[in-house]
């Protein structure tokens, strides 16, 4: 259990202020591969200071995180104490949120959320002395925990980051301008805790307070912990999960390309294929314009690299911000149909992670519309589809 100390106050004007400043960072944090083309503009235009502000919301929004601190501070009362645990956490989580964006390490983000929920349950664990009561031991450096879970943490939180259009020009300041964000946002969150918490240490029954309040973060976070894993059971097996739009229309994805055909009299002819170029640490778009009910076939393969998509429509004329996503991915291809449920653009969204160029060879078919703007972007004559395509 972390030490206690006495003679911790905070000025009521400073803690105003702060509750203040919370009240208007409160709107949820959207990250890139789930934005509008709107939204994503807007981080581009906005800067430095745009990823800052994307900092402080996600703090203030990032519940497991919160509930860490909220573990960490509960048995301090002095500045100095509260300085020092809050700081190794700090320390830990920007070290690898700087060290894993700088240098595009991406994990698996249901696995890394499920181990910080984890860290919840430790460190509520940690609180209620169960080293000593239901193991018999004596617990770990509880300051040198702190630091190496704040390095899990901080894994977490650049996986989130490297969902946002970075900057190849300015990468090293979008990662120091969200990092100061966050820790804008965790001081905000840590001075509202500390009021909360002060507000009942006086009183005769803050000991079952605390009893109760470590017991319900370690519940939360075994349940965080059991949701995230289920995540990444679905995105590990996409394959078993049907993927269904908002208007209750199924996405017909496939196990298999959709080169392999037994029957091949009923095969269709591709009507194009494309060449796409993803960038380097980089990430693009293709998308085609369907009417409403038109459906479209597609089938597409990177030349061997996996990447992050997601397959998306957004509705024509639409300023409302409208996105719809119908498949999320980490994959090195990707075939089906899709019979559009509304007018508008419908394509891909693609993020290379890896340090060099990945090519993507598309083919569609279909009633759509192209209407590329990058005459970068070659047309490869049609072909037909043949059952022993090795490239698909």
């Amino acid at each position: 259990m972390i030490k206690s100390y006495q003679g911790f106050n905070l000025p009521l004007a400073l803690l105003l202020l702060i509750a203040a400043a919370l009240l208007l960072l409160l709107p949820d944090f959207a990250y890139a591969h789930g934005m509008s083309e709107q939204e994503k503009q807007s981080i581009i235009e906005g800067g430095n200071l745009r990823y800052m502000w994307l900092g402080a919301t996600h703090m203030l929004s990032g519940y497991d995180h919160l509930a860490f601190v909220f573990g960490i501070i509960f048995f301090l009362t002095s500045l100095r104490d509260i300085a020092k645990y809050v700081t190794a956490f700090t320390l830990g989580h920007s070290v690898t949120l700087i060290f894993a964006t700088f240098n595009a390490i991406q994990l698996n983000y249901f696995l890394i959320d499920a181990v910080i929920a984890l860290s919840v349950c430790y460190i509520a664990f940690a609180n209620l002395d169960g080293f000593r009561k239901y193991l018999n031991i004596n617990p770990p450096n509880m300051l040198a925990m702190i630091l190496g879970l704040g390095l899990i943490h901080g894994f977490g939180l650049s996986t989130r980051l490297q969902d946002l259009p970075l900057s190849q020009d300015e990468l090293l300041l979008n990662i120091i301008s969200f990092n100061v964000g966050i820790e804008l946002g965790q001081f905000t969150a840590l001075a509202l805790m500390l009021l909360v918490i002060a507000t009942f240490r006086h009183s005769h029954f803050f000991q079952t307070f605390s009893t109760f309040t470590n017991y319900a973060l370690m519940i939360v976070g075994s349940l965080l912990f059991l949701m995230q894993m289920h995540g990444y059971e679905h995105t590990a097996n996409a394959q078993e999960f049907a993927a269904v739009t908002s208007q209750g229309q199924t996405l017909e994805q496939d196990s298999k390309p959709a080169a392999i055909n037994s029957d091949v009299q009923s095969q269709p002819v591709w009507k194009e294929s494309i060449s796409i170029i993803i960038p380097a640490r980089g990430e693009k778009e293709y998308k085609l314009l369907l009417q409403q009910d038109a459906t479209l076939h597609y089938a597409w393969q990177t030349d061997g690299e996996a990447l992050f998509y997601d397959f998306h429509g957004d509705k024509a004329n639409d300023s409302s911000g409208f996105f719809q996503s119908f498949a999320k991915k980490t994959d090195s291809q990707s075939s089906g149909s899709l019979r559009a449920s509304f007018t508008g653009n419908h394509g891909w969204y693609w993020k290379n992670y890896s340090a060099k160029p990945v090519s993507i060879t598309l083919r569609v078919n279909g009633d759509y519309q192209r209407n590329d703007t990058d005459s970068v972007i070659p047309v490869v004559p049609a072909v037909k589809i043949k059952t022993t395509h090795d490239s698909l």
